[in-house]
């Protein structure tokens, strides 16, 4: 092909020349060239390598459908992999590249992959390379798959969403489109109107056809004005329509900056709209099919609209000496605005036996020879197109007799029109074969329709033949190709259904037909053909694959929108975050909170620090902030029978004033979350929760009063950020909350371990528990987040004559081990079930029932040799403490045997001077004091069997 520009014509802006690069060299286009019009207006013919064989590719269509002109666009972080070059919009100092060719596109060493290509054929990984092991050819098997590069780099741009409602959303800005949006407008309804591209007019903007006695473009233009002076509809132009999904709602893919030069973007990239619509229509046009024949990839092969369109939009022909090889009437209009502009037609090559008699006089009139009853036997030419050979073909596609060579470098074809139905699938819509087209087209749906060529309006005065294969041999051609992305040819389809894969479905997975980047949108229909003739089934019997959202390949970024890097998962902050970086606290992540780990001193390490800050704790008093607690307030007449069905325990028992530790479960009888629960009042609880599950608590209450249990008359409310909590702890503790002057009596008969009092302390409102997790006497103190600051500061002040002590996370982990203290997530996985960690006799004894109950008292859950939570005890003299995850064996163990169980937990005991562990062993509470082995990357240990608690565990000290 040997593409180049007119001297008028077409929708670009000549007086705005754009320069860009392609392969590292200069070349230059106009403003409202796409880099495929570019380049094919620089006489560029190879754009791309095949996926498999690495064949020399040229550009064949004009949009989404493009399979061979696929380039990586730009470099660095900013490099996009795989994108269409006909749907780049040209900007100034643009540099791409083609993708799958090294070490240049003209120079593909793997190109020599063509030449085994008998050895190589569809689906040869199924079958090829077994011997003596797929693991020794399976790297570079890998190593060779793939288009573009990825790119290495975080994503520089940014990226929006948004959500909207119109009463009518129309997709597709063809005349179809623009007229069902104006009919629509006018009837007051709120319309959206959407096409993917620049342009406006769809197939009809790029022809000399005329609309209601106007010339196409004057038509579209006047519409647009027209529409644009509506209040009532909203035009977007580079939105695609990605997919069509239940209840009316259709995602849009918005590109508000890709066709600026890069200097001069800012904002959002690109917004993903999630549009809910009563009415959609889809007014999405039609995709053409090539024809299949031997060398039918070559460069200069192209689809005859696709040159129509480059024509008229661009003002580009695309090649010297042009050949139009066609079964349908669309191809003919191609040849004529061609030779209208002043290319070179060779000849117009028909299928049909007896084209319409106007077409043969038209083309008479222009010097264009007609071959009737003939198509294409052969293209010719490497890397680039040299002629072709035609010959009379049969209704079935076979060439017989003697052929004739035509000599050009372009060679434009057109095989008939596939609706392009993928939205109208995406919504549950059915399809159709149509007899006259040989495509299929949608069915009538409920909440959408289809309008124009997406519902096959274009119907020719007489059925096209159908040529799914042309050959000489009568036989599907191993040398013609379907899927030109993936190298998919018609002697595939024909091996596959001999290896009997002949369901649509396994011929696409076995050939790996239709998946590539384009999704067969110019391959599928031909494939279904050419396997419908193989089989000798009808095509409708075959039917389609599955249509999946989205429609083209759409960026991540633009589905995650704003939520990534901290937008994602943001970083949660401490009421007191400035002053625990004030004094030292090494910040780790906890249940998503950036909460201090430790506090080390100048010349501490972290351990080093956990020690003294347990020790402190356990000799005097310490503080630590406990408000990423979960805080869920439940309240309503039904609070305490809602709580009863939701957690293990009884909770309508428990008194005003008075805490419990409860677990709740999931559906599947799994633990899914632990906390204290503190009645407020008779209809008023405070359900206390992990830090990192007050969301998803607070998410099932409202789950389960919305679903199931909806005349319980309750309200929940996550308040975890409401309230800042000041954790003292320490046999000092009650000095010091003394000093704070509260309000209430906090003597140890009047303020009880697991009781909740309401006030003040310091003449802030106050709710303070009794609480512990530390095995010491405690009290969490909460205030609104507001007066955190001043709580904490009289908190300082009052416990400094004590020597009071700031602790982290690790060493509250560390006492809560002493103590033994379960810890949800650490002490338990997705398996454990309440009876494994001890809550097996409360569970039975409760006769009203709850969430998980009857999951976790399946048989399963009953089985005697479960692994249940356990103490471990090291007794090999070692004072490292066990590693987590290692595994648990009996004692005898030697070899290799199935592991008994596994450490959940472990830490050195500073207040035991020991390293204590936890872990989850089969019949555990059976073996009290037995020893085992405990292995950890060949490395064997001893320990013993115990309980949980190894500190106070009369609870002398949580009672003080």
């Amino acid at each position: 092909m040997s593409g180049y520009r007119l001297g008028h014509g077409g929708d670009i802006d000549r007086t705005r020349p754009i320069t860009f690069q392609w392969e590292g060299r200069n070349y230059s286009g106009f403003a409202g060239d796409t880099l495929a019009s570019a380049l094919l207006a620089s006489g560029v013919r190879m754009m791309g390598r095949s996926f498999k064989y690495h064949r020399p590719r040229g550009l064949i269509a004009a949009g989404l459908d493009e399979p061979n002109a696929i380039v990586q666009l730009e470099q660095g972080a900013q490099t996009i992999p795989n994108l269409k070059a006909p749907y780049i919009d040209l900007y100034d100092g643009l540099s791409a590249n083609p993708v799958n060719a090294w070490p240049s596109l003209g120079f593909d060493l793997l190109a020599v992959n063509g030449l085994v290509k008998r050895f190589i054929p569809a689906a040869f990984y199924y079958k090829t390379f077994m011997w003596p092991d797929w693991l020794l050819f399976e790297p570079s098997i890998r190593k060779a798959a793939g288009l573009g590069t990825s790119p290495t780099l975080p994503d520089p741009d940014v990226y929006t969403q948004t959500s909207a409602h119109t009463d009518v959303l129309v997709v597709g800005g063809g005349i179809a489109g623009l007229s069902a949006a104006l009919q629509a407008a006018q009837t007051g309804k709120s319309v959206m109107l959407v096409t993917g591209g620049a342009h406006w007019g769809g197939r009809l903007a790029a022809t000399s056809d005329t609309i209601e006695g106007k010339p196409a473009r004057v038509w579209i233009e006047d519409t647009l004005q027209t529409l644009a002076a509506m209040p009532n509809i909203t035009l977007m132009a580079r939105t695609l329509a990605t997919g069509h999904y239940d209840h009316g709602m259709v995602a849009l893919c918005e590109r508000l900056t890709d066709h600026l030069p890069l200097e001069q973007r800012s904002g959002p990239r690109q917004r993903l709209w999630r549009v809910r619509t009563d009415e959609l229509i889809l007014a999405t046009g039609a995709i053409e099919r090539p024809l299949v024949f031997r060398g039918n990839d070559r460069p200069g092969v192209m689809l005859a609209g696709a040159a129509r369109a480059y024509l008229h939009r661009y003002g580009v022909v695309a090649g010297r000496r042009i050949v139009v090889a066609t079964n349908n009437d669309s191809a003919w209009q191609a040849a004529f605005d061609l030779a209208d502009a002043g290319a070179h037609l060779v000849a117009i090559v028909d299928a049909r036996n007896a084209p319409p008699t106007v077409l043969i006089e038209r083309a008479q009139s222009l010097g264009i020879p007609v071959h009737s009853g003939t198509a294409p036997a052969a293209a010719l030419g490497g890397r680039a197109l040299r002629g072709v050979r035609i010959g009379r073909v049969s209704e079935g596609g076979h060439i017989g007799g003697a052929t004739q060579k035509l000599r050009c470098d372009t060679l434009l074809v057109s095989g008939g029109w596939n609706p392009a139905v993928h939205l109208h699938s995406h919504g549950a819509g059915r399809l159709a074969l149509d007899a006259n087209l040989h495509s299929f087209t949608p069915i009538a749906a409920a909440g959408h329709r289809s309008v124009g060529g997406a519902a096959g309006d274009f119907a020719p005065p007489s059925p096209i033949p159908a040529l799914w294969s042309i050959s000489e041999s009568g036989a599907p051609d191993p040398e013609a190709w379907v899927d030109f992305q993936n190298d998919v040819t018609a002697g595939d389809v024909a091996l596959a259904a001999r290896e009997n894969f002949r369901s649509v479905e396994h011929l696409k997975r076995y050939t790996t037909l239709g998946m590539a980047s384009d999704q067969g949108k110019t391959s599928n229909v031909n494939g279904i053909g050419i396997l419908s003739t193989v089989l000798d089934k009808p095509m409708q019997a075959i039917g389609t694959t599955k249509f999946r959202p989205p429609y083209d390949p759409t960026p991540f970024g633009v589905f995650a929108g704003h939520r990534v890097g901290e937008g994602l998962r943001p970083r949660r902050r401490l009421a007191l975050h400035d002053w625990h970086t004030e004094h030292g606290a090494a910040l780790d992540e906890y249940g998503g909170w950036m909460r201090p780990a430790a506090y080390p001193r100048s010349s501490e390490g972290e351990e080093t620090a956990v020690r003294r800050e347990v020790l402190a704790v356990r000799s005097s008093v310490g503080l630590f902030e406990a408000s990423p607690l979960g805080k869920v307030e439940v309240k309503g007449p039904d609070a305490a029978a809602f709580l009863d069905r939701m957690y293990v325990n009884t909770i309508s028992t428990l008194k005003p004033g008075r805490c419990r530790y409860a677990i709740m479960l999931t559906e599947n009888g799994t633990v899914f979350d632990d906390g204290v629960v503190t009645r407020l009042a008779d209809d008023h609880f405070l359900v206390g929760t992990t830090s990192g599950h007050a969301a998803a608590v607070a998410e099932a209450f409202r789950e389960w009063l919305q679903c199931e249990w909806i005349t319980m008359q309750v309200l929940v409310e996550d308040v975890t950020t409401c309230w800042a909590v000041a954790n003292i702890a320490g046999p000092k503790a009650r000095d010091v909350l003394s000093a704070l002057e509260p309000d209430m009596d906090i003597s140890s008969t009047a303020f009880p371990h697991m009781s909740a009092r309401t006030g003040h302390v310091c003449s802030l409102p106050a709710r303070i528990a009794r609480v512990s997790f530390t095995g010491e006497l405690s009290y969490e103190i909460a205030v609104p987040w507001r007066d955190a600051g001043r709580l904490w500061t009289a908190l300082v002040e009052a416990g400094a004559p004590h020597g009071m002590t700031p602790f982290g996370v690790e060493a509250l982990m560390t006492m809560r081990i002493e103590k033994g203290f379960l810890h949800v997530g650490s002490d338990t996985d997705g398996t454990t079930l309440p009876q494994d960690i001890g809550f097996g006799g409360i569970m039975q004894k409760k006769k009203q029932d709850f969430v998980g109950r009857r999951s976790a008292l399946r048989p399963d859950g009953m089985r005697d040799d479960r692994r249940s939570l356990v103490g471990l005890e090291i007794t090999d003299g070692k004072s490292v403490p066990l590693a987590t995850g290692a595994h648990v064996l009996p004692a005898t163990a030697a070899g290799e045997q199935p592991s008994q169980g596994w450490v959940t937990s472990s830490t050195w005991s500073p207040t035991l001077n020991a390293p204590l562990a936890f872990a989850l062993i089969e019949r555990g509470q059976e073996r009290m004091g037995e020893t085992v082995r405990v292995w950890d990357l060949g490395t064997w240990r001893e320990a013993r069997i115990t309980g949980l608690c190894r500190y106070d565990p009369e609870g002398a000290r949580l009672d003080a």
